[in-house]
């Protein structure tokens, strides 16, 4: 999972989390989860964009963007490289484990 400070970079929201699931049962899962959690938290319902799909949900939550990815689908967007500075996005790279639903596109 990757959290990415968008202040002064985009009017859309302030920050931008990345996360991935294994498969599309689970990227719906997750995503529901979450809009479960901030209802809870916050009182408001986050809208959901690509559920039924369950390739890549969106949630907004008004200041955060959420994008939850099948693995495949994280690497052929490569959200992580069009917002994270070059140097945060070396830096996770190199932290990242090799593969799997929590790797970082190269």
């Amino acid at each position: 999972m990757v959290a990415i400070d968008l202040r002064g970079r985009s009017a859309m929201a302030d920050h931008m989390v990345i996360a991935s699931g294994r498969n599309a049962r689970q990227v719906a899962s997750i995503a529901d989860k979450l809009v479960e959690r901030l209802k809870m938290a916050t009182g408001h319902t986050a809208r959901v964009e690509g559920k039924e799909a369950g390739d890549w949900v969106l949630v907004d939550a008004d200041d955060v963007i959420v994008h939850v990815f099948r693995p495949e689908v994280r690497e052929f967007y490569q959200l992580e490289k069009m917002w994270m500075p070059a140097d945060a996005l070396a830096q996770l790279r190199q932290s990242a484990p090799a593969g799997g639903a929590n790797a970082v596109p190269a």
